[in-house]
């Protein structure tokens, strides 16, 4: 049961992360720098905190619907293996200071963010 929810999970949140990501990185009129994936890893950042932390403190949901959730849907949401092989290309091509803003906005950011959606998650009643 936990390989099939996590497994509908994986294609739910594929989908999401195509179809955020490239509706955001058109509206930003970007070539250059990834907004789409910094968004959707920004997003999910928050998103696997808050559900973390309500998952650590609550047992509201049963665990192949949390394993469908935090596994599936959120590990493929997140693009963590794009962001670096967008980062690569950045470096690749000499755009230095788009590596190392993709680089600093997507660790430092994202770290707070599941810090934020932690501390919303346990601290309050959700």
């Amino acid at each position: 049961m936990f390989i099939v929810a996590i497994a509908l999970g994986g294609m739910v949140g594929a989908v999401l992360r195509y179809l955020m990501s490239g509706w955001i990185q058109k509206i930003s009129h970007s070539a250059a720098f990834p907004f789409g994936t910094v968004s959707v890893n920004l997003l999910g950042c928050l998103l696997i905190g808050l559900l973390g932390g309500f998952f650590e403190t609550r047992e509201a949901l049963p665990p192949a619907l949390r394993a469908f959730l935090m596994i599936g849907l959120l590990g493929s949401f997140t693009t963590f293996s794009t962001f670096e092989y967008e980062t690569l290309h950045l470096l690749r091509d000499s755009e230095f200071i788009y590596a190392a803003l993709n680089l600093t906005i997507q660790l430092i950011a994202g770290l707070v963010l599941v810090f934020i959606g932690y501390f919303i998650s346990t601290h309050t009643r959700l």
